[in-house]
């Protein structure tokens, strides 16, 4: 582990004035703040766009509503297990950590490459592209009559954002809370919309009673829209990232985590009704932009800039929490791999891992380019990586079974209830989504060749590095096992 569970105060200041190089992650983040970073992760883009593909699927306001709450019940019995890995073993590598005690380093190195390489980095890439899309929807950017505004803004928010978060962990956290709350006021502001259309002359009346009559949908139809509810919970697992910088981990992680579930759920809930309300279910299951068509009926053409500026936001919101927690894998890879020991370096005055934050902004900044110069082929090619991402989460999945048998003195302040059910039910639901993305990417092409061997591609060349790796000295190998 990167520190131990609990430290005494003196320690924790000592290890803040450390010299850079010799710095570790220091307990400063408090329940706050670990909260914001949850939500800013989780609340994206998606919010605005996968409740229309659930309302198409289920057919009906009843299962519509059952899928997403069971999506937030689903979500709450995965933020339990990480609850207890991260408690257990607080750690700056989050997953990688868990993934590293549980089966080597080899299996560890695999996933911070993936998650280097396309989950983390891609994923800055692609919400910068959504930030910029929809800012330049408000403030179109033209330069000799070609639309230059996405690529820019994209670039913009990045180099922004990468600022904010060099000059320290407080700086980033204080700009993740009032971009959260901004985002959070933007979502209340859609159920706003529909509430102005119940209270007008001519309210708006949803199909409610024949929905609610419909009959109930296909296993496979609901399954898929299971697979948009949980896409669009997604992030919560970033928390473990921080356990090592969260004030009282042994408490604050499971309150931050089964808060911002629950938050988040009553947002989703919240924001489904709306559209729901405002556009009827056949209206939210014929919209390509939910958000944009409740905002035009309830204020007109000035509701449609709203909602891009809000959709600017929440994607703004994802890049900068996304920047905190990434960075933090690249630093245990530093501590675990010799070639890459610079990223280790752990700037102790600001509380950030300074070089493997650099690292991953400018790898982030090289796909935004990519993406500006092969289009929707660099977004397919993120996309497509999804069964990477939850191959790697049901391992971490299963780690808990494997640490518990493995390291049963090692003392765990928050144990998963239900003991083994919970777990069970959680690495089921991450079996079937690593099912679910596999048959969605088989069916899909890009350059001509089967989507599926990008997936394959990228743990293949992290396999080729790894073969290049030198043996870790003793030394280093002593340091990254420290309790």
């Amino acid at each position: 582990m990167d520190h131990p569970p609990s430290r005494p105060a003196a320690a924790q200041a000592a290890s803040v004035a450390a010299p850079l190089g010799v710095a570790h992650p220091t307990e400063v983040l408090g329940l706050r703040e670990a909260i914001f970073l949850i939500l800013g992760v989780v609340i994206g883009a998606g919010i605005f766009k996968a409740p229309s593909m659930v309302a198409q699927m289920t057919g009906s306001a009843t299962w519509m509503f059952g899928a997403w709450l069971l999506g937030g019940l689903i979500s709450l019995i995965g933020a339990l297990c990480y609850a207890e890995l991260a408690t257990a073993y607080p750690s700056a590598g989050g997953d990688y950590h868990f993934l590293r005690r549980a089966y080597g380093r080899s299996v560890a190195f695999l996933f911070g490459w993936a998650r280097f390489s396309v989950i983390t980095t891609g994923s800055i890439a692609l919400l910068a592209f959504v930030f910029g899309d929809y800012l330049n929807q408000a403030v179109p950017l033209h330069v000799g009559g070609t639309s230059v505004g996405p690529a820019v803004y994209a670039f913009a928010a990045i180099l922004v954002l990468w600022w904010v978060n060099s000059r320290g962990i407080r700086a980033g956290a204080s700009t993740q809370s009032w971009l959260t709350a901004v985002e959070v006021g933007g979502l209340l502001l859609i159920v706003v919309a529909a509430l102005w259309l119940i209270s007008g002359p001519a309210p708006a009346a949803p199909a409610a009673a024949s929905s609610a009559a419909a009959p109930a949908p296909g296993l496979a139809a609901f399954g898929l829209a299971m697979v948009f509810v949980l896409l669009t919970f997604g992030g919560w697992n970033e928390a473990a990232y921080i356990s090592a910088e969260l004030k009282d981990e042994r408490r604050n992680m499971a309150r931050a985590l089964v808060l911002s579930i629950v938050l988040i759920t009553v947002l989703y809930m919240l924001v489904t009704w709306a559209y729901w309300r405002g556009l009827g279910l056949q209206g939210m299951a014929k919209s390509e932009a939910l958000a944009a068509d409740l905002m035009r009926v309830a204020f007109g053409s000035a509701g449609e800039k709203i909602i891009a500026v809000m959709v600017a936001i929440a994607a703004l919101t994802s890049i900068n929490a996304t920047m905190i927690v990434g960075a933090r894998t690249n630093y245990a890879l530093g501590r675990d791999w010799p070639l890459l020991q610079k990223l280790a370096l752990w700037d102790g005055r600001r509380g950030t891992p300074a070089n493997a934050m650099h690292v991953q902004n400018i790898a982030a900044l090289l796909l935004v380019g990519l993406g500006a110069w092969t289009g929707s082929g660099f977004r397919s090619m993120v996309e497509f990586t999804a069964p990477v991402f939850w191959f790697f989460f049901l391992l971490a999945g299963i780690s808990l079974f494997v640490l518990r048998a493995r390291e049963p003195e090692t003392e765990r302040p928050f144990k998963v209830p239900l003991y083994p059910l919970v777990p069970i039910v959680f690495c089921a639901t991450c079996a079937y989504m690593l099912w679910s993305s596999l048959s969605y990417v088989y069916s899909q092409k890009l350059g001509g060749l089967n989507a599926a061997w990008i997936g394959v591609a990228v743990l293949a060349l992290g396999c080729v590095l790894l073969l290049l790796m030198p043996r870790q000295p003793a030394g280093l190998a002593a340091t990254a096992q420290r309790p």
